[in-house]
């Protein structure tokens, strides 16, 4: 069948928007269709492409698209868009339908209306996709309405769900993990707080290390060559220097200077000024 039926189908109908409750009376007052005459449009789409015929089998089953949507309302996306959506699937099942399949146009739409509102939701409740596999999708509708109380899940809860859904309870815990997290907004929602805004990801994303490949590359070539230069200064000290200067400067517990000074049996004002000629020399050659 041609794919000008879904475009004819939206041509002059009623769209839910701001005022969704003018557009839930409006769909409330169109007619509701006998069977026979359902029939007969369904076979009037069928045999000769009545688009006419397909609108009217839309319009008459929007209020039924309204009720499934509404069903949906617990995630927090707007009513107008979940209606919007399953319209969408009400009209792919109208380009499906075979009259002589002997069931009725909503029962067999029901399907399709579903699936187009389930998609919406996957797509839009979260930034990052919670669901993916057959068994997460599965998961991510049932879940909520399976679980008893608030809070985590006990053991046995977990695989009592597991059991009822037909999925693993490693799959439960997941995806219950996934439903407790939030979003986290990219820059601080108050910018007065210096310590949410540490966390926040502008934070580290927007360093040029994480935004700029070429910088990271260019800091890391810089980091590894200054390293290769100071080993080759180390090198042309003589060996007491080096000593003071890897004890003091380059291990994680700072050697003090009286440790040094009994080491090699000198004052401790001798290794602090051996120390500084041995960086100002340290400075001169990596220069």
């Amino acid at each position: 069948m041609s794919n000008a039926l879904t475009t004819a189908t939206t041509v002059n109908f009623p769209v839910p928007g701001a005022e969704l409750g003018a557009y839930l009376r409006k769909i409330n007052q169109i007619p509701m269709l006998s069977a026979e005459h359902e029939h007969a449009l369904a076979v009037r789409l069928r045999d000769h492409n009545d688009l006419q015929a397909a609108r009217e089998l839309v319009l008459s089953h929007l209020r039924f698209v309204a009720r499934i949507a509404r069903g949906y309302s617990g995630y927090g996306l707007p009513q107008a868009d979940l209606i919007q959506e399953g319209g969408i699937g009400l009209m792919k099942a109208v380009r499906r339908f075979d009259p002589d399949m002997g069931v009725r146009l909503v029962s067999f739409a029901v399907h399709w209306v579903r699936a187009e509102i389930h998609e919406y939701v996957l797509r839009n409740w979260r930034i990052v996709k919670v669901a993916t596999t057959k068994a997460q999708r599965k998961l991510f509708f049932n879940l909520r309405s399976a679980k008893k109380r608030l809070g985590w899940f006990s053991r046995e809860e977990v695989e009592a769900v597991a059991e009822d859904l037909g999925v693993s309870a490693e799959n439960v815990l997941e995806m219950e993990s996934r439903l407790s997290g939030h979003d986290v907004s990219f820059d601080p929602l108050d910018a007065g707080n210096d310590e949410d805004n540490d966390w926040a990801p502008a934070a580290y994303l927007g360093a040029p290390d994480h935004s700029d490949p070429a910088l990271a590359l260019e800091r890391a070539d810089l980091e590894s060559r200054n390293s290769s230069q100071l080993h080759t200064a180390l090198a042309e000290l003589d060996e007491r220097s080096r000593i003071i200067l890897e004890q003091r400067w380059l291990t994680d517990d700072k050697t003090t200077l009286q440790t040094l000074a009994d080491r090699f049996g000198v004052s401790a004002e001798r290794i602090r000024q051996l120390e500084k000629s041995a960086i100002n020399k340290l400075r001169t050659l990596v220069a």
